[in-house]
């Protein structure tokens, strides 16, 4: 749940709030008392590197594609004509 702070404190606090924001927590900023901004952690869409654990995992899985029906789905849902 984010909690409420006026924009004074934002000014005042910055280094101190920052290091709230970076172990997750979140910020609705106000100006004469209506909320204005958010201050949120940035949450990361993806991982850009892979342990090799979750690699052996991933691997481990035992998952085989079945190229021709593959084919035959991607044929079924997409017109590839020109």
């Amino acid at each position: 749940m984010a909690r409420t702070i006026p924009q004074r404190e934002l000014r005042n606090e910055s280094a101190k709030l920052m290091d709230a924001v970076a172990a997750g927590e979140t910020f609705v900023v106000t100006r004469h008392g209506e909320p204005v901004a958010e201050l949120r952690p940035i949450q990361s869409v993806r991982k850009t590197f892979i342990s090799p654990e979750d690699l052996a995992r991933i691997a481990g899985a035992g998952v085989r594609i079945d190229r021709e029906q593959f084919r035959r789905d991607l044929d079924a849902v997409i017109d590839q004509s020109v």
